[in-house]
C-alpha cells in the first residue's frame, strides 16, 4: 500500500498490515480485552480520526483512568498517562494548562468518569476546559466483576443487584449538556463511521467535548442478562438505535431494552477556560498581565 504522510510529517510504512498500526504500540499486542468487547472498536475509530484529521501526533496526549477503557492509554502510540482512579480529568486539566498547545484526549469508562470521577467531570465541563472526552460506556463496572454502575439501567441484573437494579441511572448526554459541554454526541460500537467522524470533529473543536460510546460487555453485562454475545449486541444496537441529531438530551435516557437515541446533540461555541482567564486578567491587570511562557525541554 502507498504511504500516507501527515503533518508531523509522519509516514505509515508501506509494509504495514493496517494503516492504524503506527498509532498503536504493537509490542503490547495482543490486548487483554475480552472477546466481543467493543473498546477495541472505539480505538480503531480513534486512530482513523487521528489519521483523517492529520493530527500532529507530537501534540496529542491521551489520559485515562482506571477500568477496562483505561487500558487504552497503554496501547496508544502517543504521549499517554494512565492515571489514578477517577482522576483522569484533573490530570488532563493540569496537562492542558501547562501546555495549551497540546490536544488532550481523555479516554475512560463510565465508572471512572461518572462515579468516583463525577465531580471532576461536571466542573471540567462547567469551566469549558479544552479537553476531548471519550467515554466508553458498557453500563457496568466490568473490570471488577460487573457491579451496578451509575449508568446501569433499571431492571438489569448485576453482581450487586442480583434481583434487578432499581436506582435511577445517569443520562450522560443530558448531564454533559447541563454542565456546559460545547459538544455532546452519542454513538454505539455499531456506528463506526459516525463515531470516527465525531472523533474527528472534536479534534478540530475548542472547548469541552464529550462523546459517549455504548459498548458491549459480553463477559458480564450481556451474560448475566441473557443478551447474548458481542455479535448479538451489534444486532441489538442496529435494531434499536435511532439517529436523532439535535434531539433534546433529556429525551435520550437509556433503558435495558428500549430505543437508543444516537447522534450529535450539542455543538455550540463558548469561551473556553483559558480564554476566560485571559479576558479576566487583562481586564483586572491591564498591561501588567503577561502571558505565561510555555517551554518544553524535549
Amino acid at each position: 500500500m502507498n504511504s500516507v504522510t501527515l503533518e508531523i510529517p509522519y509516514e505509515i510504512p508501506a509494509d504495514a498490515h493496517n494503516p492504524v498500526e503506527p498509532f498503536l504500540r504493537m509490542d503490547r499486542m495482543p490486548h487483554i480485552w475480552c472477546p466481543g468487547c467493543g473498546i477495541g472498536t472505539t480505538v480503531n475509530c480513534f486512530t482513523r480520526a487521528l489519521l483523517d484529521s492529520k493530527a500532529n501526533l507530537d501534540k496529542v496526549a491521551v489520559v485515562s483512568g482506571i477500568g477496562c477503557t483505561g487500558r487504552v492509554a497503554g496501547y496508544a502510540n502517543l504521549d499517554s498517562f494512565h492515571t489514578t482512579h477517577g482522576r483522569a480529568l484533573p490530570f488532563a486539566t493540569g496537562l492542558k494548562l501547562a501546555n495549551p498547545e497540546l490536544q488532550v484526549v481523555v479516554y475512560s469508562g463510565d465508572g471512572d468518569l461518572f462515579a468516583i470521577g463525577g465531580n471532576h467531570f461536571i466542573h471540567a465541563a462547567r469551566r469549558n476546559m479544552d479537553l476531548k472526552v471519550i467515554c466508553v460506556n458498557n453500563l457496568t463496572y466490568a473490570m471488577t466483576g460487573g457491579q451496578t454502575a451509575p449508568t446501569t439501567p433499571g431492571q438489569v441484573i448485576s453482581a450487586t443487584s442480583p434481583y434487578g437494579v432499581f436506582e435511577p441511572s445517569f443520562n450522560l448526554v443530558a448531564l454533559a449538556e447541563a454542565a456546559g459541554a460545547s459538544y455532546v454526541a452519542r454513538w454505539t460500537t455499531y456506528h463506526v463511521k459516525q463515531l470516527s467522524r465525531s472523533m474527528e470533529e472534536v479534534l478540530n473543536k475548542k472547548g469541552f467535548c464529550f462523546i459517549e460510546v455504548l459498548s458491549p460487555c459480553p463477559t458480564l453485562y450481556q451474560r448475566r442478562n441473557k443478551m447474548g454475545d458481542g455479535l448479538d449486541a451489534m444486532k441489538f444496537y442496529k435494531q434499536v438505535s435511532k439517529i436523532r441529531h439535535g434531539a433534546p438530551t433529556n429525551e435520550c435516557a437509556l433503558t435495558k431494552s428500549g430505543e437508543i437515541v444516537v447522534g450529535k446533540f450539542v455543538d455550540r461555541d463558548r469561551p473556553d477556560y483559558l480564554e476566560l482567564l485571559r479576558a479576566q486578567m487583562t481586564e483586572s491587570l491591564g498591561d501588567r498581565y503577561a502571558e505565561p511562557e510555555v517551554s518544553c525541554s524535549c
